[in-house]
């Protein structure tokens, strides 16, 4: 069974950065794209950046300027680069496959904005 491994997050101050990694185990790696999703209390769960396979990536504009991901299909692995990061960045983000969410859920890896 395909298994996605978020690691990286943490508490940081408004303005700071941290990088997300996300592993992918299996083959949906190198033939998928990717993407970064965000869950924060009381909402929906939101993509919040988009990898295909060949690099093409895409945001929306709630993050776009400030995260970029990225990936190495040698490695199984997803990045997602969060600079200036804002209190409403707070939330739980997990990776997963792209348009359709497809394994399960992995853990996530809880990020939070202080102000």
């Amino acid at each position: 069974q395909v298994q996605l491994v978020e690691s990286g997050g943490g508490l940081v101050q408004a303005g700071g950065s941290l990088r997300l990694s996300c592993a992918a185990s299996g083959s949906i790696f190198s033939i998928n794209a990717m993407g970064w999703y965000r869950q924060a209390p009381g909402k929906q769960r939101e993509l919040v950046a988009a990898i295909t396979s060949g690099g093409t990536t895409n945001y929306p504009d709630s993050v776009k300027g400030r995260f970029t991901i990225s990936r190495d299909n040698a490695k199984n692995t997803v990045y997602l680069q969060m600079n200036s990061l804002k209190p409403e960045d707070t939330a739980v983000y997990y990776c997963n496959t792209f348009p359709r969410p497809d394994p399960p859920w992995g853990q996530g890896t809880q990020v939070t904005v202080s102000s």
